[in-house]
């Protein structure tokens, strides 16, 4: 496929927010009709869509997952190939996921891999998260894969270079949304209020300590509370205040720990501001754990190829994809692509270089696994 840097800024120009990827999905089914269809089967779930590509002599079938959506993000990169979607950005990546599996796709559709492939473009991993129920739906109970891998763009590494370790990857993850209700009133009168601003002050405060004084610090987490909102002016104190944030660990049975520790300072601070208090977690996502035969597969394959080649550590990210590894061994990797911004960020600039070198890693492992 040639035209790997337009399918890139078409897809960058249309993101979408998770199970809403509808011209995104439009366009991705647009593009694999034209490819050869005579070893292609294709199902589509929701916003998701599975293609299975038939081997010539298959024991098994090999799964690559690509995440189609995008985030809630003004985007602030001066291409001209912009988002036209206002407050929408693929500032993961996601564009160069969706690209490169097209592009894997084109070829094993001119020319089959002995086994099965499965191609799988998951909605929702950035939330509320795809990855688990797409597991439960008819695709993967007739296409199930064997073995499945994926990518994930890495900003900090440079083009050419693949990235990725035996083991623990990503960490576990869970959204966190704590609410506060209590009793507003004038500025003035404080005494007959329960200010929520105040409790939700100082619960940020005491969430500081589970991490430092009830999580075992060989057992690594974190807890962070990233926004703040509560009351609407100055002179009047707040009814209502809300706290969001993120737990990850890197122990599955930790994050349980921090939820417990997190409900357990609620009701003290229910008693103690005379309010309520309501406890969200959203969504979480299992660790993305890789199986060690397959990074040492896929590790070879990556040097035959004269690609540079760089051990990985643990990252505190969160991946849904882990949810699929739970479930089916394999790997994800990190692709080099260069770019002054990270993940997440408003300016993020993906080298394009990178697109040509992630189809030949992905099409070598899928003939070579």
């Amino acid at each position: 496929m040639k035209d790997l840097n337009k399918i890139r800024r078409d897809l960058h120009q249309i993101p979408e927010l998770g199970f809403k990827e509808w011209k995104t999905q439009e366009y991705l089914l647009g593009k694999i009709q034209e490819m050869p269809q005579q070893h292609l089967s294709m199902k589509t779930w929701k916003t998701g869509i599975a293609v299975k590509v038939a081997g010539t002599n298959p024991e098994k079938t090999i799964g690559f997952r690509a995440d189609i959506d995008g985030l809630p993000i003004k985007e602030d990169t001066g291409y001209s190939f912009a988002s036209r979607h206002e407050g929408r950005m693929h500032a993961c990546g996601h564009d160069f996921h969706m690209t490169i599996a097209l592009g894997v796709l084109h070829l094993l559709s001119q020319s089959p891999a002995e086994d099965n492939v499965l191609f799988i473009f998951q909605p929702a991993e950035e939330g509320p998260g795809g990855a688990l129920p797409m597991l439960d739906t008819d695709i993967f109970k007739e296409w199930r894969p064997d073995v499945i891998f994926a990518l994930h763009v890495a900003p900090e590494l440079p083009v050419g270079t693949v990235s990725t370790r035996k083991g623990l990857l990503f960490a576990n993850t869970s959204e966190l949304f704590i609410d506060f209700h209590g009793k507003g009133g004038h500025a003035a009168y404080p005494h007959l209020t329960k200010d929520m601003v105040v409790a939700a002050s100082s619960f940020v405060t005491q969430l500081q300590q589970i991490v430092s004084r009830r999580i075992d610090p060989l057992e690594s987490a974190v807890v962070t509370i990233g926004k703040v909102t509560g009351g609407f002016v100055q002179n009047v104190i707040a009814e209502n205040a809300r706290l969001e944030g993120t737990i990850r660990t890197l122990q599955p049975e930790t994050i349980d720990t921090v939820k417990e520790e997190i409900e357990r300072i609620a009701k003290g601070f229910e008693i103690s501001n005379d309010c309520s208090i309501e406890i969200d977690y959203g969504s979480n996502y299992y660790q993305v754990f890789n199986e060690a035969s397959y990074v040492d597969k896929f590790k070879e394959i990556v040097k035959n190829e004269g690609i540079n080649w760089q051990d990985a550590a643990p990252a505190m990210t969160g991946e849904d994809f882990g949810y699929m590894l739970k479930e089916i061994p394999g790997f994800m990797f990190w692709l080099g692509v260069d770019s002054d911004y990270g993940l997440h960020h408003s300016r993020l600039d993906p080298k394009e270089e990178a697109l040509q070198v992630g189809v030949l890693v992905v099409e070598k492992s899928i003939r070579s696994l």
